[in-house]
């Protein structure tokens, strides 16, 4: 049997292991985009459940560790790993209900419901992947009669790293590279995590902060809108955290607005059996004394931001390690709001780069969340965003293959009808708003809108993020890359020549209309000069548009209808 400060310390272990080794990780990535990587998501996704773990008391039981750990993990989730991770540890929150210790037969229950509700989440699950790693290990651990639960999770690892070591047979393009599926490998490496506590050793401890800075700049260095504050510009100095155990007649929505009339940088959220509630305040306990109204409250945490500030600022580490000490869905920009009824439809968008928000906030975007690639927002980021928006139904443009999943838990979470349009790439994203009749029903808007998204062609411009040979081509690191829906047509090392071939090779005999999106890192002069020529190439029967998008990673994005 295991306590709940075992489970707790666990999850811990395994959330450090990840954290300490995700650029290993990450340079599994067979595809040399750079994008939001998979050994960091699955970090940041566990990571978000470090503090309400490392909150709670030695008492705790199974249920409380599991519940607290799937919660945050949860709203936490980023990327398509970080989901199935969170998902893999939901099962651990289900089966484990209303326990205070687990045997072997607990977490084999626990895996197996993990599993099941991943697989449920993916429409089309790839076998090859850290799906197939986490259902062999489940199956073999059923099969086992193993009655202690070390014996148990070394017939885990065991399974589960024969499955991943298959995963290259299962995928030609891992075989190819010469790797395992990272996700999977990220998995096994929380479970090796695990597997240490489980087996009665002390647990991993990080080697370096697992939070990460709000926003840098391409140097690295952060990036901060007042930096200048002074310690008097402080008014609710109290940074207030805690869940509230709901009561008969809990409401977050009261909740909520109770705190934003008595403090500022509110973030509500709730499931089915706690509310958490993050608010700064000058005066925590009419906080406390309106929150008690609706249950019990556990997990608290106050701090008095005038003396963290003070005292980092003495050190001479001043605001900017102030502010990345707090995780970001306690920065959210997005305020509630409740459903207006007046108000059938609204938009909530995915996308980096001012230039591009403000072509969604045009179109009609209500909120846009920004991130992309290598900054895949959380499940609680476009949770906070669909909640600002006070419509009846709120669209979701994820605008990113790798943000969908998120988007997906998101909806499931919101207090207000959301339907998410499986957008994969901006250019989608932009024709699907275009193509928004408010005079149709949410489901045939919906139709309508990814059958529009469907026909868009999407071309990208980005560099080599590693050496690779993917798909029969030599890319060395730093190369420029041309890709078309997708896939790696071209390379070569002249920005403005891939760009115009990728255009001019995108052209189709039914084309009407091009659109060069220039990135961050493309002067007003070359993007200029870029869609001159992409005019030229293609000719005259094609209309060909320019948009300043200001997104990083890619220099280009081409949209081609």
């Amino acid at each position: 049997m295991i306590t709940g400060k075992i489970l707790r310390d666990a999850i811990l272990s395994g959330a450090n292991n990840i954290n300490n080794q995700r650029s290993r990780v990450d340079e599994l990535n067979v595809f040399p985009v750079p994008d939001g990587d998979t050994g960091t998501n699955m970090g940041m996704t566990i990571g978000a459940a470090i503090p309400e773990l490392s909150a709670m008391g030695d008492d705790c039981t199974v249920e409380e560790a599991a519940k607290a750990a799937a919660s945050a993990m949860l709203r936490g989730a980023r990327g398509n790993s970080g989901v199935i991770t969170s998902l893999l540890f939901r099962g651990f929150s289900k089966a484990l209900k209303e326990k205070r210790t687990a045997s072997a037969a607990d977490l084999v229950a626990a895996l197996q419901m993990g599993v099941e509700g991943a697989y449920k989440a993916v429409m089309k699950p790839t076998e090859g992947t850290m799906l197939t790693v986490a259902r062999v290990a489940s199956e073999e651990a059923a099969k086992c009669d193993a009655q202690e639960v070390p014996a148990l999770w070394e017939v885990v690892m065991t399974a589960g790293q024969a499955a991943l070591d298959n995963t290259p047979n299962q995928l030609p393009v891992l075989k190819k590279a010469g790797v395992v599926d990272a996700g999977g490998q990220g998995l096994m490496v929380i479970f090796q995590g695990m597997q240490q506590v489980f087996n009665g050793g002390e647990m991993i401890q990080p080697q370096e902060p697992v939070t990460k800075k709000p926003g840098t700049d391409k140097a690295g260095k952060g990036v901060f809108t007042d930096d200048l504050m002074k310690v008097e510009d402080i008014t609710n100095g109290y940074c207030t955290q805690f869940l509230v155990n709901k009561g008969e007649n809990a409401s977050a929505e009261k909740l909520r607005a109770f705190a934003e009339s008595n403090g500022d940088s509110v973030v509500c959220i709730e499931d089915d059996d706690v509310i958490n509630l993050h608010v700064h305040t000058s005066d925590p306990g009419v906080i406390l004394s309106e929150a008690i109204k609706h249950g019990y409250l556990t997990n608290f945490k106050i701090e008095n931001m005038h003396e963290q500030f003070l005292a980092r600022q003495a050190q001479g580490k001043g605001l900017e390690k102030q502010k990345a000490a707090e995780e970001a869905p306690q920065q959210s920009e997005f305020v509630y709001a409740a459903v207006d009824d007046s108000m059938p439809y609204g938009f909530v968008a995915v996308a980096a780069g001012e230039g591009l928000k403000n072509v969604f906030m045009d179109l009609g975007a209500n909120a846009v969340v920004s991130g992309g690639q290598t900054m895949n927002p959380s499940t609680q980021d476009i949770l906070a965003a669909v909640q600002s928006v006070p419509a009846k139904t709120v669209f979701v443009l994820p605008n990113n293959k790798n943000i969908i999943m998120a988007a997906e838990q998101a909806q499931k979470l919101a207090d207000r009808a959301v339907v998410v349009l499986p957008t994969r790439t901006v250019p989608q994203g932009i024709t699907a708003m275009l193509n928004f009749d408010p005079d149709s029903s949410s489901d045939d808007n919906a139709v309508a809108m990814m059958q529009a998204a469907d026909r868009v062609s999407t071309g990208l411009v980005t560099f080599a993020a590693r050496d690779s040979d993917f798909d029969g081509k030599k890319i060395k690191k730093g190369e420029i890359m041309a890709l078309e829906n997708g896939k790696i047509v071209s390379v070569g090392t002249d920005i403005t020549k891939v760009t115009y071939r990728l255009a001019r090779s995108m052209k189709k005999k039914d084309t009407q209309f091009i659109t060069v999106i220039s990135g961050c890192d493309v002067s007003a002069e070359d993007a200029e000069r870029t869609t001159d020529l992409v005019r030229s190439k293609v000719g005259g029967d094609v209309e060909v548009s320019h948009i300043v998008g200001g997104q990083p990673v890619y220099y280009y994005m081409i949209s081609v209808e």
